[in-house]
């Protein structure tokens, strides 16, 4: 019988590991856990000399463990059901809270252990923060903005914490740390709130820089919406940590590439988070391509298929240009899921478009995990190794390999807590050691 100062050891087996940092995945590996911790990473039978007594082990069988995944864009108090701003922030906070829980189990469900929500209203994102964290909630762990910071009438006013000059947005930034925002977000541009430009610049530049002296004062990371090119810039320019979006666009709302901001981009270091599956409608794609490999697809859906196609392609070639400028590892994986349709669940979309613009199923892997952490200022996750947090997602297939792997979900862990299994995926009794490893039975 284990009392409460006893060290919960758990030993997870699995066919292949992937752990974020090497292309290709190892066989017959094993993860020890100790409370929330990988205290040790290898072959299994190197790991079976290192089990405590009293170990829990699960087998995962055939099933490739990698890091859990990290999504660096959500609005988890939206509903992501195709509803306008103006519709989904016509409920009350209350409502809200309660359309977050949902989205975080469909995000955990899918394998994402890690998020960072992007902007609520009020004090929505700080109470689901605050949900999770006491177990009322179960879902990813959460890194919060609190209310992103705008200018009057810019995009996201409805959130209320409008700033207009560097003293008010000193102030903004003052008032979130205070009331426990883990980064800041200011809306750099306008977006899709009515009554705003995506291709305008809401911010001069040393209006950011004010925000980003700020926060770097309080140890706070920055993140800027940026669809517009001049804001884009201005972002760098006033040193912003990470850029949403940076979808180059002018202010008749087309996309521009400019390759002298890409070269700025990368001489500054700034990470990108592109949030691609919105901007191509990418979840419609991918239902009317269902409907077109089952036979099902009608003559006007097959148009609408190829006219998205064809408006996607002029978003993921901007990608592709921006990764000529050695931007690849500076890319952030986000789905924006909450705004118009984008509902939660499909970081594995946003994984399929990057391997469109060029990323191997590795590279796609490691922006969701290795890359990502580093940029979200999250060490001790994001891969699988002695002494980090054990998050862990397993696959059925192996993520370095094929993409498609990225949407088949067996299991999840969270600090070492098996929490989304599937019904052959349980705690065992047995205590392997030695041979049993190599003879162990599949369940």
């Amino acid at each position: 019988m284990l009392n409460s100062h006893t060290p919960r050891c758990v030993l997870i087996l699995s066919d292949l590991l992937a752990d974020g940092i090497r292309s290709t995945s190892q066989k017959e590996y094993a993860i020890l856990i100790t409370n929330e911790r990988i205290t040790a990473v290898g072959p299994a039978q190197i790991i079976a000399k290192q089990i405590p007594p009293d170990t829990e082990t699960i087998d995962l069988g055939s099933a490739c463990i990698a890091p859990g995944l990290i999504d660096g864009h959500t609005h988890l108090s939206l509903a992501g059901d195709g509803r306008s701003y103006q519709e989904m922030f016509g409920e009350d906070d209350e409502m809200m809270v309660l359309t977050g829980a949902m989205n975080l189990q469909k995000h955990l469900k899918a394998g994402i252990t890690t998020i960072r929500e992007h902007g609520a209203r009020n004090r929505v994102g700080f109470t689901l923060k605050e949900g999770v964290k006491r177990g009322y909630i179960p879902g990813p762990r959460l890194l919060v903005s609190g209310r992103p910071i705008t200018c009057t009438g810019g995009h996201f006013h409805m959130c209320n914490e409008i700033a207009d000059g560097e003293e008010e947005i000193r102030r903004s930034v003052r008032r979130l740390v205070q009331e426990g925002a883990d980064y800041i977000k200011i809306m750099a541009s306008g977006g899709g709130t009515a009554g705003t430009v995506p291709g305008n610049a809401s911010y001069s530049t040393t209006e950011l820089h004010a925000a980003v002296h700020e926060a770097h004062h309080f140890n706070r990371l920055t993140a800027a919406h940026c669809r517009a090119r001049e804001s884009m810039e201005r972002a760098v320019k006033a040193g912003i940590d990470l850029i949403e979006h940076a979808e180059f666009l002018e202010p008749d709302n087309r996309l521009h590439f400019d390759p002298n901001l890409a070269e700025m981009m990368a001489e500054a270091g700034v990470w990108i988070s592109p949030t691609l599956q919105v901007w191509t409608r990418y979840p419609c794609i991918v239902e009317l391509n269902s409907k077109r490999t089952d036979g099902t697809i009608s003559p006007e859906e097959e148009l609408k298929l190829k006219q998205l196609e064809k408006r996607a392609e002029l978003r993921l070639d901007v990608m592709r240009r921006m990764l000529d400028y050695g931007l690849k590892e500076r890319v952030v994986p986000g789905t924006d899921s909450g705004v118009d349709f984008m509902a939660f669940g499909h970081l594995d979309y946003d994984l399929q478009l990057l391997h469109r613009v060029g990323f191997t199923p590795y590279e796609a892997l490691a922006a969701a995990t290795r890359i990502s952490s580093e940029a979200i200022g999250v060490t001790d996750i994001g891969t699988i190794k002695a002494g980090k947090i054990a998050d862990l997602v397993a696959f059925d297939g192996d993520p370095n390999t094929d993409i498609g792997a990225l949407s088949r979900v067996v299991a999840v862990f969270q600090a070492g807590r098996l929490t989304i299994p599937l019904p052959k995926c349980k705690p065992t009794d047995n205590h392997l050691a030695g041979n049993d490893f190599k003879d162990r039975k599949r369940s």
